[in-house]
C-alpha cells in the first residue's frame, strides 16, 4: 500500500474511532440536555459508520462482493438527527412524539431503496434484458449518477436552516431561560455542516457535469478526510460541553411576590445612585440588607426575579460602569486605571480585572481605549 492510502487510513479510522468513544459517552444519561446529547451521538455513530465503511472500501472490501449487500448507505440520516439534536438541546422538556418519525421518511426511503438496487445483482447476468425496467433505470441513476450525494447534502443544507432558525429565535422556554453564549458552540456546529455540505454538493455537481464524474468526487480523499475532522471536531464539542446546561430556571412568584420585589428594587436602585453604596469595598449581601432593612434572602430574589443577576455582578456593574465614568473625567487623567478601580469600590487588582472580564469580555485596558 502506497504512503498516501496508508495516512488516509489512519485519519479516517482516528476520526471513525474517537466518533465512536465520544458518541458512547454522550449516550449516557446524564445532565439536562442527555436527550440532545443521544442525538449527538448518533450523529457521531452514524459518521463513524461511514468513515469505517471507506475504509474498508481502500481495502477492497465492500465492492461488489457480501460486504457490499451488508453495507447498505445511510446518507440521508444526518440532517435528520441534527435538526433534532438541536431542536431537543434547546428543549430541555422535548419529548419524541410519533409524528416525528416523518422526518426520517427519507433515511427509510433510501434504506430500502439501496437495498432493493443492491439486489439486482443477484439478476443481472449481463444484459440488460436480465433487469426489470426499474430494477435497471433505478441501478443506473442510482450507482451512475450523484443521486444518494446530491439528496444527502440538500437534506443536511435543509436541516440546518430549520436548526438556524429555532437558534435565532430562542430566548427562553417555559419554566427556563437560556444562558447568553451557552448555544454559541452549536451556531459554529451547524455552520460548519451547513457550508460542508454546500462545498460537497457543488464539487460533486461540477464533477459529474463538467468531468463525467471521472474523478469520482464522492470517493476523493478531501471529502472524508473533512468527515473525520468533523466527528472528531464535533465528538469534542460535545463530549466537553456534556454535563453543561445552557438554560437556568426562572424563577415564578406572585403577583404580591412581584410586588413586593419590585419595591425592594426601586429602593435599591435609589441606594445605589444616592449613597453609591457600590463604592464600599467591603459590601456585602448581609450589610446590603441592613441598608434596606429587607432580610438577604429578599434581596436575593429581587437580584435574580428583577435584574437577572447575582449579588456580585450586579455590584462590579456598577463598580465598571462608575470606573467608565472615572476615566471620561478629564480631572482624573493623571490617575492610572488601577487607582480609579479602587475608588470606584474594587478591593484589589485581581477582583477587578476578573470582573471586568467576565461582564465586558474583554481587558480591563479596553475601559481606557473606548473612553
Amino acid at each position: 500500500m502506497e504512503t498516501i492510502p496508508i495516512l488516509l487510513v489512519v485519519l479516517l479510522l482516528i476520526g471513525a474511532i474517537q466518533g465512536i468513544i465520544f458518541g458512547t459517552i454522550l449516550w449516557q444519561k446524564n445532565g439536562l440536555h442527555y436527550i440532545a446529547n443521544r442525538f449527538l451521538a448518533t450523529i457521531l455513530f452514524f459518521f463513524s459508520y461511514r468513515l469505517i465503511v471507506e475504509t474498508l472500501n481502500i481495502f477492497g472490501l465492500g465492492r461488489y462482493d457480501v460486504w457490499y449487500h451488508i453495507l447498505l448507505e445511510y446518507n440521508w440520516i444526518y440532517g435528520t438527527l441534527i435538526f433534532f439534536f438541536v431542536k431537543s438541546y434547546v428543549n430541555p422538556k422535548f419529548e419524541f412524539k410519533r409524528k416525528d418519525w416523518i422526518h426520517f421518511l427519507p433515511v427509510f426511503i433510501e434504506f430500502a431503496w439501496s437495498f432493493f438496487i443492491k439486489a439486482q445483482n443477484f439478476y443481472w447476468d449481463g444484459t440488460r434484458e436480465s433487469l426489470t425496467w426499474l430494477g435497471y433505470w433505478g441501478y443506473v441513476v442510482w450507482m451512475h449518477y450523484p443521486t444518494m450525494f446530491v439528496i444527502s447534502g440538500a437534506l443536511i443544507i435543509f436541516y440546518s436552516s430549520k436548526a438556524e432558525k429555532i437558534l435565532s429565535n430562542m430566548t427562553s422556554v417555559e419554566g427556563y431561560k437560556i444562558i447568553p453564549g451557552k448555544l454559541d458552540w452549536i451556531k459554529r456546529v451547524i455552520l460548519v455542516m451547513k457550508i460542508f455540505s454546500i462545498i460537497y454538493v457543488l464539487g460533486i455537481l461540477i464533477d459529474f457535469f463538467f468531468f463525467n464524474f471521472a474523478s469520482n468526487f464522492f470517493y476523493g480523499h478531501p471529502v472524508f478526510i473533512g468527515m473525520a475532522i468533523i466527528t472528531y471536531w464535533l465528538g469534542l464539542e460535545g463530549f466537553s460541553r456534556r454535563k453543561e446546561s445552557a438554560f437556568k430556571p426562572t424563577t415564578t412568584v406572585s403577583d404580591k411576590e412581584k410586588e413586593q420585589l419590585v419595591t425592594i428594587s426601586n429602593a435599591l436602585k435609589l441606594k445605589m445612585q444616592e449613597d453609591q453604596l457600590f463604592k464600599d469595598p467591603e459590601l456585602t449581601l448581609a450589610s446590603l440588607s441592613e441598608q434596606l432593612s429587607v432580610k438577604p434572602y429578599l434581596v436575593t430574589k429581587c437580584l435574580n426575579t428583577i435584574y437577572e443577576k447575582k449579588f456580585n455582578d450586579y455590584i462590579n456593574e456598577l463598580r465598571i460602569e462608575e470606573v467608565k465614568r472615572l476615566v471620561n473625567d478629564s480631572k482624573n487623567n493623571n490617575f492610572t486605571l488601577l487607582a480609579l478601580a479602587y475608588e470606584a469600590g474594587f478591593n484589589s487588582k485581581a477582583s477587578f480585572n476578573r470582573a471586568v472580564k467576565k461582564i465586558t469580555g474583554k481587558p480591563p485596558s479596553a475601559l481606557k481605549s473606548n473612553s
